[in-house]
């Protein structure tokens, strides 16, 4: 299954069932699992692992050393899970010592073509960047979140889940599960009412989401006084909870 003009070195390890084709390089510490499929020059170096079911598309590459002035080659490394897409020309970096030493992309994502994946980012499941999406090093971004083609995230920041990134978006500071975001410097315009009905959200969760959504955005209480207001009125659900733990945890700020 692997191309005769493929350079796979001798100390890689990938299933037999994974396909390699034409021109691809693939490096000594590599690890492929089941069913995963590396398009034409598509490069996968450093330590890294792919689970089962993933599609490397041609000119991928994949676990190169980060952009980070202060990386110095420690042993650090790239985990991706099974059912992921990475399109042509996306880039995914090992991670760092400063941030966990681990860059994670989780399952059933979709990383478009000129994607950016930077170190110790930690990539939930099922989110999908569009072309030529970035994000920088150390985000955190939560399962089932979709960014728009061309925006990008500052370093550091934390994306909540279910949340819809549009396209061109500039995000600087944490943005909220359940949200839309738009604009040079990104603020919240509104509730992810598509996103969270396909997450099979049922009517009542709806409604809180949106009665917390008012609470947050669209009263005139102080943002402390408004996360207090919201658990209040609707904590013990799991989607509020969520909603009310991640913004309290926020450490660079929440997007308003």
């Amino acid at each position: 299954m692997i191309h005769p003009t493929a350079i796979v070195d001798k100390h890689a390890e990938l299933d037999s069932s994974v396909e390699v084709g034409p021109y691809a390089v693939i490096g000594p510490k590599v690890k492929i699992g089941p069913h995963t499929r590396v398009g034409p020059h598509a490069v996968i170096e450093g330590d890294t692992t792919i689970g089962a079911n993933n599609v490397v598309f041609q000119f991928a590459a994949i676990g190169a050393i980060p952009q980070d002035l202060k990386y110095a080659g420690e042993l650090t490394k790239l985990v991706i899970g099974d059912h992921n897409t990475i399109r042509e020309f996306a880039t995914v970096h090992i991670g760092t010592t400063g941030g966990g030493g681990t860059t994670r992309i989780a399952n059933h994502c979709l990383l478009m073509a000129n994607s950016h994946v930077a170190h110790d980012v930690q990539l939930g499941d099922g989110c999908i960047l569009a072309n030529s999406c970035a994000l920088a090093g150390h985000v955190q971004v939560e399962d089932r979140v979709i960014f728009g083609g061309l925006s990008a995230v500052h370093q550091f920041t934390r994306i909540g889940r279910l949340a819809f990134i549009s396209g061109g978006a500039m995000v600087t500071q944490d943005v909220p599960p359940y949200v839309t975001v738009q604009g040079d410097r990104a603020e919240v315009v509104g509730i992810n009412t598509v996103g969270l009905t396909r997450a099979h959200f049922k009517d009542d969760q709806l409604g809180r989401v949106k009665d917390a959504f008012k609470i947050l955005y669209r009263s005139k209480l102080g943002f402390r006084e408004a996360i207090a207001h919201v658990r209040a009125e609707h904590g013990g659900h799991d989607e509020i909870d969520h909603l009310v733990a991640f913004l309290e945890n926020s450490e660079r700020g929440i997007a308003r």
